[in-house]
């Protein structure tokens, strides 16, 4: 099969955002995707819960969510929706980062709701707390679809490998990590972090992400790491996105799965232990 990854640079205005990456789709799609990935956040990236508030909208009326049904049946292609910003109707107003698996007909085959929030302080100037606008999920995802099984996760979540250790001892093939990875952490762990959940896993690892500077909001600038991977169940990096927004193909041979789980069985290895 073959994959595509888009690397944006999402604002914090969502019909431009969709402008953007609406002509993305028919680029990978004309290049032969059969599944086609976005980043995290596609819809908006910001750093006010203000504006947020202002753009954001419930699923049902979600345009973004919308428009990608719309391409998805149009085009007759799966369509994984990175994530995007959602209202809840929370009482505390915190908002889902839902990522969405969407098939060739513009149904929703999956959703997946971001379970590890990034509260991190990577340096004095750049701090990050997501729970604060975001509540968590608590719920792993797999989906089954003609083309794969898939497991579901998003950014932060790379850094938890039970997670894909779960999903993958539940049949996934392949294991999506759309993120906007901080710049800060994505020179030394980015690429490290995906190459072992590949080589723990013996999956497929798609990891479409946002790239460069983003709208400034309240006097913060926000910027991502880019670099968008694709890498192999033997951990090997088939693409790399760069740092500028663009469209990514890959051809994945998913018999390279079981290749690689017969070399590796470490799924069947679990032992018990004690302590500490």
């Amino acid at each position: 099969m073959r994959a595509a990854l888009l690397q944006l640079t999402s604002s914090d205005d969502p019909a431009a955002n969709l402008d953007t990456v609406l002509p993305m789709i028919e680029q990978a799609v004309g290049e032969g995707a059969e599944l086609i990935c976005t980043p995290e956040v596609t819809n908006c990236v910001s750093a006010s819960r203000a504006r947020q508030m202002a753009v954001l909208k419930p699923e049902a009326d979600d345009p973004t969510l919308a428009a990608f049904r719309e391409a998805a049946a149009r085009h007759g292609r799966h369509l994984l929706l990175g994530s995007i910003g959602l209202k809840t109707g929370d009482a505390d107003g915190r908002f889902a980062n839902r990522s969405f698996l969407i098939g060739p007909a513009g149904d929703i085959l999956a959703r997946y709701d971001k379970i590890h929030m990034f509260d991190v302080q990577v340096s004095e100037t750049e701090t990050y707390r997501e729970s604060a606008g975001y509540r968590p999920g608590n719920v792993s995802v797999l989906a089954e679809t003609p083309l794969a099984k898939i497991g579901l996760t998003i950014c932060y979540d790379v850094r938890f490998p039970h997670l894909h250790r779960g999903l993958a001892k539940a049949g996934a093939q392949i294991i999506t990590v759309p993120a906007a990875f901080s710049p800060g952490t994505g020179p030394a762990h980015w690429q490290p972090l995906l190459q072992a959940r590949a080589i723990e896993t013996g999956c497929f690892v798609l990891a479409p992400a946002q790239c460069g500077t983003h709208s400034a909001t309240e006097g913060r600038t926000r910027s991502s790491h880019g670099h968008s991977l694709v890498v192999s169940p033997w951990g090997e990096v088939l693409a790399d996105g760069g740092t500028a927004p663009g469209v990514i193909t890959v051809d994945l041979d998913l018999s390279h799965v079981d290749d690689a789980r017969r070399k590796i069985p470490a799924l069947t290895h679990d032992r018990p232990f004690e302590g500490p």
